[in-house]
């Protein structure tokens, strides 16, 4: 069996870096899906390309592998800076804001 381990993305449609943190364990497809020609569902008989396995930390992703002699490529994240303002949120509505308020 082959695998994939990474690290997910954070949500595009939120700044917060929630659910980032664990590391998750993700079977390749070995067979293709299969498209039903009556009501047009696609579907496998595969069932290990639904199992998803969380880990707190890389190593015990790659130690449950090895374990269990699955092949899996790790995957590294590409970390982005993080966004910190002196003032926050509420600098959006300082009374001593220097530049002209554009609303």
């Amino acid at each position: 069996m082959r695998a994939r381990i990474y690290q997910p993305a954070r949500n595009a449609m939120s700044s917060g870096m929630g659910k980032t943190k664990v590391w998750v364990l993700e079977y390749a497809a070995d067979a293709a899906r299969e498209l039903d020609p009556l009501m047009g569902w696609t579907g496998s008989s595969d069932t290990q390309s639904q199992v998803r396995l969380k880990f707190q930390s890389k190593e015990a992703a790659l130690d449950y592998a090895k374990e269990h002699r699955i092949e899996a490529t790790v995957t590294e994240p590409h970390k982005r800076k993080p966004n910190i303002r002196t003032g926050g949120y509420g600098e959006n509505f300082a009374t001593n804001r220097r530049g002209p308020w554009t609303h």
